[in-house]
């Protein structure tokens, strides 16, 4: 006969089935508590930003090394992946339109990729690659110092000395980032197109001029700016926000990066929807490649 109490029994019995239920319930809870805490605190971190914005800017000693580290050390990947980026446009589409006898429309198809999504994402992405993590790596780690903490007790606000800077930075050299990278895209798709796949250069250029228009650029650009402005809000928060330990800061610089890219495609989404839709009901003539 055995001795086993019941109690023991039950607790090394496996777990039933409203109990494991039960337990996922209370996971996708609390992971949908920690969303919209997490989305409150950013609310309320931007709020504040938004607020040092208006008040007071940044010195320019403060901002320029800001500028010089987005921008200008930014630009050599920038240029290196746009080049590459149009050149496996021309190598991708080019056997379509071939097939199709309208091989010599890829110049308006390469073009207007780039200038409508593929060079601002591109721009907006590398820049939440090398400057988003790195913004995110270092915050983290003068919070885990106690920097920030610091910099509080000297009387100076962190968010208006360690943040704006970083955030108008991006705001404003994405821009011209993403010119660079059009423009590089376009060299690189042309140069492919041109002497490799030995297409004719006048319909190239024509064909390119008729579809591509003033405004696909405009767009593109307009759309960097919100680009810019969602990896500095999102790179300094989580860098705010890090938890103790070399750990956390690695975390803060994955986060940061994975957070930013997964908004930069929705912000892409969203604005280019109501941009388009926009500028289509006000000019229904204008051209269109399909």
């Amino acid at each position: 006969m055995s001795t086993d109490s019941p109690a023991i029994r039950s607790a090394g019995s496996p777990p039933t089935l409203l109990g494991s239920i039960a337990d996922s319930i209370a996971d996708w809870g609390g992971a949908v508590l920690d969303s919209v805490q997490a989305i409150g605190d950013m609310s309320l971190f931007s709020v504040r930003v938004g607020y040092w914005l208006t008040m007071r800017l940044p010195k320019r000693e403060t901002l320029l090394p800001n500028f010089y580290q987005v921008g200008v050390l930014s630009l050599p990947v920038i240029d290196l992946t746009g080049t590459f980026i149009g050149m496996v446009l021309a190598v991708q589409s080019y056997f379509i339109f071939r097939d199709l006898g309208l091989k010599t429309w890829l110049g308006a198809v390469i073009n207007m990729t780039l200038v409508r999504e593929l060079g601002p994402v591109l721009a907006a992405t590398m820049l939440a690659g090398r400057v988003g993590s790195s913004m995110a790596a270092e915050l983290g780690t003068m919070r885990v110092t106690e920097q920030i903490d610091a910099l509080e007790s000297m009387g100076a606000d962190p968010v208006h000395y360690l943040v704006v800077p970083r955030l108008l930075a991006c705001i404003f050299m994405i821009p011209t980032l993403t010119i660079m990278a059009d423009f590089m895209g376009v060299v690189g798709g042309y140069l492919y197109s041109i002497h490799i796949l030995d297409i004719d250069e006048h319909h190239y250029w024509k064909n390119s001029e008729s579809f591509v228009q003033t405004f696909d650029l405009f767009s593109g650009i307009f759309k960097s700016v919100f680009f810019g402005a969602a990896i500095a809000l999102v790179s300094c928060y989580r860098g705010f926000h890090c938890t103790p330990g070399a750990e956390g800061v690695g975390r803060a610089a994955t986060s940061a990066f994975v957070w930013s890219f997964v908004l930069i495609l929705a912000i892409d989404l969203f604005l280019g929807k109501l941009m388009y839709s926009t500028y289509y009901h006000l000019f229904p003539n204008a051209s269109k490649l399909f």
